[in-house]
């Protein structure tokens, strides 16, 4: 499949603002990768205990992000050989299809996700190591990252149904000129 619509306005911005957050996310995770190495060897009684958590923390947070923008640009998993076989009009319904399940399954990941946060928040859960860190932040990482993508879906979901253009959002047809 080509490559999504051009973004404009908001939905620019959005896809802006979580390659940033992502990068930032994993910028501070090696950076606290890097000062618990250096600290290992350069000074072992002043190296931090905590920095595997915190960089699994960060990274799980990223993830969480990155997949709405796997979601708006095609990049998660997709049945791609089928799609092939399908005329523009049958794309068109698997993936409409497709984005209804994704929808369904976003849901779900931002309803169960909000109940692990909520339950974090009331047992004022923590991390067993030292720095004790409120585990609702982390858990927080699934309905955020679930709402994400459940937007991102709903947007696809929206093109294929009111804003559909055979030359510009099917794979694999040699008979539907495609304008790149």
């Amino acid at each position: 499949m080509s490559a999504p619509p051009p973004e404009r306005g908001a939905r620019a911005l959005w896809s802006r603002a979580e390659r940033v957050i992502v990068g930032l996310l994993g910028l501070a995770a090696l950076l606290a990768g890097s000062v618990q190495v250096l600290g290992r060897y350069l000074a072992p009684a002043h190296a931090i205990s905590w920095a595997e958590e915190v960089i699994v923390y960060l990274l799980v947070w990223a993830v969480m992000i990155v997949a709405s923008e796997l979601a708006r640009s095609d990049g998660h998993v997709r049945p791609d050989v089928v799609l092939r076989l399908l005329s523009p009009a049958g794309q068109r319904w698997l993936e409409i299809a497709n984005s209804l399940v994704a929808v369904v399954f976003c849901a779900g990941l931002v309803y169960y996700g909000w109940q692990i946060v909520a339950t974090a928040w009331l047992l004022d859960e923590r991390s067993s190591t030292d720095l004790q860190f409120p585990m609702w932040l982390y858990y927080l990482a699934l309905p955020v990252g679930g709402g994400l993508m459940a937007l991102r879906y709903l947007a696809r979901l929206g093109r294929y149904l009111f804003a559909f253009d055979a030359r510009r959002m099917t794979i694999g047809r040699s008979d539907v000129t495609r304008t790149e």
